[in-house]
């Protein structure tokens, strides 16, 4: 599947980076990868443009291209900062598994495991899940210079959620970009040393924040 021709917005550096990270994690058994669907974050971009994409590889289409909060820790309408510490209110970079689904305080929201150690690797621990946010809401983005944040998790809009989270949760494998020097070295899917053995690519070019004690 070509993804920039089905996600012509998106950048192809980046959806290259994503299906290379991905066919290493499809390498590993043990991170569950559903090698059906892929879903790309480009945190690049501003809180005001839509930023992520869910493709449904196995029908070779497109099925979504949203917008996307970020921690309220990790900047304003352009996310600079990232970490994988508990309590930090960031967003955390690399790739995830995307898990279960569950209702919790949020609503319906999907857990994610983090493949990357160092990056992204406590963020069941720190409860970095996909949710339906109301305050990621693009008109009102528009009259304040960005979305609202969450305290760290990717969240989405109510209208989307549940339709979401039930195309991706079981295994989809979950790319967030960013630019980061640090990350971009020393990311293990990115090397492809998942099992210790380089792993082919696949083809790319086929007004509030989150309250506290919310993500």
């Amino acid at each position: 599947m070509r993804l920039a021709d089905a996600a012509p917005a998106a950048s192809r550096e980046v959806l290259e980076l994503a299906a290379r990270a991905m066919s290493c994690a499809l390498r590993n058994p043990s991170f569950g990868v559903d090698p059906q669907r892929l879903g790309v974050i480009d945190y690049s971009r501003p809180s005001t443009e839509p930023r992520l994409w869910v493709f449904d590889l196995a029908a070779r289409k497109l099925l979504f291209e949203e917008w996307v909060a970020h921690g309220r820790n990790s900047g304003g309408n352009l996310t600079t900062h990232f970490s994988n510490r508990d309590g930090s209110y960031m967003t955390s970079l690399g790739g995830f598994t995307a898990q279960e689904a569950y209702n919790g305080g949020n609503g319906y929201s999907l857990r994610l495991r983090g493949l990357e150690p160092g990056f992204n690797d406590r963020a069941r621990d720190r409860a970095i899940v996909i949710h339906g946010a109301p305050y990621v809401n693009p008109a009102a983005a528009k009259l304040q210079g960005r979305l609202g944040r969450s305290l760290g998790c990717p969240a989405v809009r109510p209208q989307v959620a549940r339709q979401l989270i039930d195309s991706i949760r079981g295994g989809t494998f979950v790319f967030a970009y960013y630019p980061d020097r640090d990350w971009l070295q020393r990311s293990q899917l990115l090397a492809g040393d998942c099992d210790g053995a380089k792993a082919p690519v696949l083809a790319a070019r086929a007004s509030a924040d989150a309250p506290a004690g919310a993500n």
